[in-house]
C-alpha cells in the first residue's frame, strides 16, 4: 500500500535506491572505455560493437514505461530487488561471454532490467519522503547522475589498463557483482513497500503495443545514421506511426471501461504534465553533445581517446555539483529552478561553440562546467516538475513516463543533431570544418535547451 507515514529509515534506503539509480548511466559511460578492448579480444565486428551499445539503448529506452508501472502494481521494493538480480545475472553474462553473440545478448538483459529497476528509485523517493524533503532527495538523485558521468569514463579506463586478474575489459561489467550482492540484502531489510492501494492488473496487449510501437521508432534512430539509414529502418519509423496510435485508441478504450491500462489517457489532461514531458524532451537534446564534443576533440584537435575522456570531465564535475545548489536555488525560484539551469546550459553552450569557432580551445573547461553545472541544477528540478502532476499512486508511472521520454530524446537529438553535423563535416572533414560543424551543432543544442526553459518557466509547482 500506499506509505502514509513518514518512515524513519528514509535516508539509508535513499542510498540503497540511488545503487538502483547508479548502475545504469555507469555502464552506459564505462563501456565505452572499453569498447576496443573487447573488439580485440571477441574479435568483433564494427557492427557487432554498434550493437553492444545499441541494443542496450533500445531495450532501455523501450521498457522503462513498463518498468515503472510494474512497480506501481506489484510494489516497488519488490521489482526494485527483482531488477537488481536481473542486472546482476545480466551483468555475470556480459562478464563471461565467450562470443559477441553472448555479450550483445547480455546487454540487451542488462537493458530491460535496469530498466525495471531504474523507476522504481525515483517512484519510492516520491513516496518516502515529505514535500520539504524531497528537494534536498533529488538532489542527491540528480548527483548521482553526474557521479556516474565522472566515474565511468575514469573507471572504465582504470579497470581496462589495471587488468586485475587478468579480467581485462570484463571487469567494467564484473564489477556490479559485489555492489549487487551488498545492495540486494541491504533492500531487504532497509526499502518499505509500497505501491497502489488498489491494484492494477498489468495491461499485457498494452505493453506489447507500446513495446513495438517505441522499438520501431527507436530502433531506427539509434542504428539509422551508422548504418547509412537502410530501407528498414525508413520501413520501421514509418510502421512506428500505427503501431503508437493504436496503443494510444487501445488505451483510451480500456480506460473508459473502467479496466486498468497500461498508461492512462486521462493523465495527460493535465497540461502542466504535458508541458513538462515535452520540456523534458527538448531537454536531453544535450545528449547528442558527447557524440559531437568527442568527434571535435579528435578530429579538429587532434586528441586521443583518453584525452577526450579527459576533456569532458568538467562537464561531469559540474553535472555532479549542481545538485547540491538545487535545493538553496529551489528556495529563491521555486518551479523556475529548471528553467535557470537550462538557462544556464544555453550560455555554457553559446560560450563553447564561440569559442571552439575562434580556436580559444584553452578556455573549454569554463563552459563545459557550466554547461554540467546547469545539467545538475536543472534535472531534479525537472524531474519534480513532472513527478509531482501525478497522483502518488501512479508514480511509478510517471517516473517511466519521463525516464523514458529522455531516453527518446536522447535518441531523437542524436539522430538530427549527428545528422546536423556530419552533414557540415562529413568523412575526411579538415579541422575548420569541423570547428564550424561543432558551433552550429552546439548552437542547435542551445536553441533546444532554450525551448525546454520556455516550456518549464511557470510561478508555482500545481
Amino acid at each position: 500500500m500506499e506509505i502514509n507515514s513518514v518512515d524513519p529509515r528514509r535516508w539509508m534506503a535513499l542510498a540503497v535506491l540511488l545503487t538502483g539509480t547508479l548502475l545504469p548511466p555507469l555502464d552506459f559511460f564505462i563501456l565505452n572505455v572499453a569498447l576496443p578492448a573487447i573488439r580485440t579480444d571477441l574479435h568483433a565486428s564494427p557492427a557487432d560493437s554498434q550493437l553492444v551499445v545499441s541494443v542496450y539503448a533500445a531495450a532501455y529506452a523501450v521498457t522503462l514505461i513498463l518498468g515503472g508501472r510494474l512497480g506501481d502494481i506489484y510494489g516497488r521494493k519488490r521489482v526494485f530487488i527483482f531488477g537488481m538480480l536481473g542486472f546482476g545475472i545480466a551483468s555475470a553474462l556480459c562478464g563471461f561471454a565467450p562470443s559477441p553473440a553472448v555479450l550483445v545478448t547480455g546487454r540487451l538483459l542488462q537493458g530491460v532490467m535496469a530498466a525495471i529497476m531504474g523507476p522504481q528509485s525515483l517512484a519510492s523517493i516520491h513516496a518516502i519522503f515529505p514535500p520539504e524533503e524531497k528537494n534536498r532527495a533529488l538532489s542527491f538523485y540528480g548527483a548521482t547522475f553526474g557521479l556516474a558521468s565522472v566515474a565511468g569514463q575514469l573507471l572504465g579506463g582504470v579497470l581496462v589498463s589495471a587488468d586485475l586478474f587478468g579480467m581485462g575489459w570484463r571487469s567494467v561489467f564484473l564489477i556490479n557483482l559485489p555492489v549487487i550482492a551488498l545492495a540486494i540484502p541491504a533492500a531487504s531489510l532497509l526499502l518499505r513497500e509500497n505501491r497502489a492501494e488498489k491494484s492494477d492488473v498489468l495491461d499485457i496487449p498494452g505493453a506489447i503495443l507500446l513495446a513495438a510501437g517505441l522499438l520501431a521508432f527507436v530502433l531506427p534512430l539509434i542504428e539509422g545514421r551508422e548504418n547509412h539509414w537502410p530501407w528498414w529502418c525508413k520501413a520501421l519509423l514509418i510502421t512506428s506511426i500505427p503501431l503508437l496510435l493504436a496503443f494510444w485508441h487501445y488505451e483510451k478504450k480500456k480506460e473508459s471501461r473502467g479496466a486498468s491500462p497500461l498508461v492512462y489517457p486521462s493523465l495527460f489532461m493535465k497540461s502542466g504534465l504535458r508541458k513538462n514531458l515535452a520540456a523534458a524532451f527538448f531537454f536531453y537534446a544535450l545528449a547528442s553533445f558527447f557524440l559531437i564534443f568527442a568527434v571535435y576533440e579528435q578530429g579538429a584537435l587532434g586528441n586521443d581517446t583518453l584525452a577526450t575522456g579527459l576533456a569532458i570531465l568538467p562537464l561531469g564535475i559540474g553535472f555532479f555539483l549542481g545538485p547540491w545548489c538545487s535545493p538553496s536555488i529551489v528556495s529563491r525560484l521555486g518551479s523556475r529552478t529548471a528553467a535557470f539551469g537550462m538557462i544556464l546550459e544555453v550560455t555554457g553552450l553559446i560560450f563553447a561553440a564561440i569559442l571552439a569557432l575562434n580556436g580559444r580551445t584553452s578556455y573549454l573547461p569554463l563552459p563545459l562546467f557550466i554547461i554540467g553545472l546547469g545539467q545538475g541544477i536543472a534535472v531534479p528540478a525537472l524531474v519534480r516538475l513532472n513527478v509531482d502532476q501525478v497522483d502518488p499512486r501512479f508514480s511509478g508511472l510517471a517516473a517511466g513516463l519521463v525516464s523514458a521520454t529522455l531516453q527518446i530524446s536522447a535518441a531523437v537529438f542524436v539522430a538530427l543533431i549527428g545528422g546536423l553535423f556530419f552533414t557540415l563535416a562529413p568523412d575526411g572533414a579538415s579541422a575548420p570544418e569541423i570547428q564550424l560543424a561543432f558551433s552550429i551543432s552546439a548552437s542547435a543544442i542551445g536553441l533546444s535547451l532554450g525551448v525546454a526553459a520556455m516550456l518549464c518557466w511557470k510561478r508555482s509547482l500545481k
